[in-house]
């Protein structure tokens, strides 16, 4: 193979690429839509509260309306004493936006019914505050119903709400608080993005050659290059202009955080997630700690600052910020890097081989079932990581070399011994090379065939050629 060929077929390639529309409009407007997907949603809770509703209630049982109160969402009036019907078929006359109707007590079952009425579907918030109050208000029916003295506040004080801290260690003995949802958020992000990356660049490869071979611009090239040069060329021109696309999105896409975060200040908001301090907090609210002591509640401030200050590193907030903060991110970058590399060129050769025999997309589809059915066992296998990451499963998936690339980065963030690693990398490698030089035999005769659409027989015939 001629170096100086392969050089001048990668530089043809990287900066044709480089210097399309598509590829610069990709490159800055991608950063921007991830930035959206954080903020969008924020904007769109923040200023898509439902419109106040007013709610006509005819209670039958006597005990659900003293538990509606209403407020700036929605206000109820008592229509106890008026008929449904007349109620349901007056909403608009009576300024009414619904109808609620709760049923008779069974006193059997210590239960009721409840129906509402509207024109148009009430909100999905509104209809489950209703359902809580009137759950509030049977079981306080039930609880009175015992006739037990102070039951409620028995109740009360019965009801748990114990949660788990959860602890790594690292090689020292050292603990640290982690949170599993933020390994879980990492793992399926890191397994996504390298799928997509793999497949849409994989996919790239095969295009370029299709079209290349369909406008017989092919039969110009080998003339001057060998074909297992044109391919390799092709192959790492994209993966170049794949890994400057990914490094420039990291960048900009850091920029936006930081000038975002600028903006927004989440600074204030780290400081007010870690205030422990309660006269503070009491302050900060605009309550006077000296007033609540008054009131007999023999509060102990300097006991309560030394609670807080033992709970403070269980906050959930710390509890995010500590496992963002103690995540490998050296390791993390450089393992994207290797597995995307390899498993790219793994995809990329195979991709390049059904590209060449075949003289049109359509027919790439019966030649890429073998093909991307791996890609995709090791898609859902990385969405099942998170779960169980130490499961036989998760590892075989993550040292089988077609499903590795996504399965072991899915995998990193909840903690991979090196020599798992080494040997995943070290497999498909070698598989890789297995692959390419199979890939560049088929290249090597399919490229140049015309008027025939190839079959799985073609292709194993080209392979057996010297």
């Amino acid at each position: 193979m001629n170096l100086n060929n392969l050089s001048i077929i990668i530089g043809r390639e990287y900066t044709t690429r480089v210097k399309k529309k598509s590829f610069l409009i990709l490159t800055f407007v991608v950063p921007v839509l991830f930035a959206a997907l954080c903020i969008v949603p924020s904007v769109i809770m923040a200023v898509s509260k439902e419109e106040s509703k007013r709610v006509a209630v005819i209670d039958e049982s006597g005990i659900v309306l003293p538990f509606l109160e209403s407020n700036e969402v929605v206000t109820y009036a008592d229509y106890s004493d008026y008929d449904t019907d007349s109620v349901k078929s007056t909403l608009d006359e009576l300024g009414m936006d619904a109808l609620l109707h709760v049923s008779r007590l069974d006193t059997v079952a210590r239960s009721l019914t409840v129906d509402s009425y509207s024109k148009k579907p009430l909100g999905i918030e509104l209809v489950a505050s209703i359902e809580d109050k009137v759950n509030d208000a049977v079981e306080d029916y039930r609880i009175t119903s015992y006739g037990i003295e102070n039951l409620d506040r028995i109740m009360d004080e019965v009801k748990s709400n114990v949660s788990m801290t959860t602890y790594t260690l690292d090689e020292s003995g050292k603990e640290s608080v982690s949170s599993s949802e933020v390994y879980m958020v990492i793992s399926m992000l890191l397994g996504m993005i390298i799928y997509m990356f793999i497949a849409m660049f994989s996919g790239t490869v095969m295009s370029s050659v299709i079209e290349e071979k369909s406008s017989r611009v092919v039969e110009v090239l080998v003339s001057s290059v060998k074909a297992t040069e044109l391919l390799f060329g092709k192959i790492i021109g994209v993966a170049l202009v794949a890994l400057t696309q990914f490094l420039m999105w990291i960048v900009l896409t850091l920029v936006i955080v930081s000038v975002a975060g600028g903006l927004i200040g989440f600074d204030k908001i780290t400081e007010s997630a870690s205030m422990t301090d309660p006269a503070a907090m009491m302050s900060s609210m605009g309550v006077d700690p000296e007033t609540v002591g008054n009131m007999g509640m023999n509060m102990d401030l300097t006991a309560l600052t030394a609670a807080a200050d033992s709970t403070a590193a269980v906050s959930p907030m710390a509890a995010v910020m500590n496992t963002l903060a103690s995540l490998n991110y050296v390791q993390i970058v450089v393992a994207f890097i290797i597995f995307f590399i390899f498993g790219y060129l793994l995809y990329a050769s195979l991709f390049a081989a059904i590209g060449s025999a075949v003289e049109n997309e359509a027919d790439t589809q019966q030649l890429q079932i073998p093909v991307t059915i791996p890609l995709l066992i090791g898609f859902f296998i990385a969405f099942y990581s998170f779960k169980a990451p130490d499961s036989g499963l998760v590892f075989w998936g993550s040292m089988v070399p077609f499903t590795s690339p996504i399965v072991m980065l899915a995998r990193i963030p909840y903690g991979v011994p090196v020599w798992q690693l080494i040997v995943s990398i070290i497999l498909l490698i070698a598989t890789f090379a297995a692959c390419a030089w199979v890939s560049a035999k088929i290249y090597r005769v399919g490229i140049l065939m015309f008027g025939k659409k190839s079959t799985f027989k073609d292709l194993w015939k080209w392979i057996r050629q010297d």
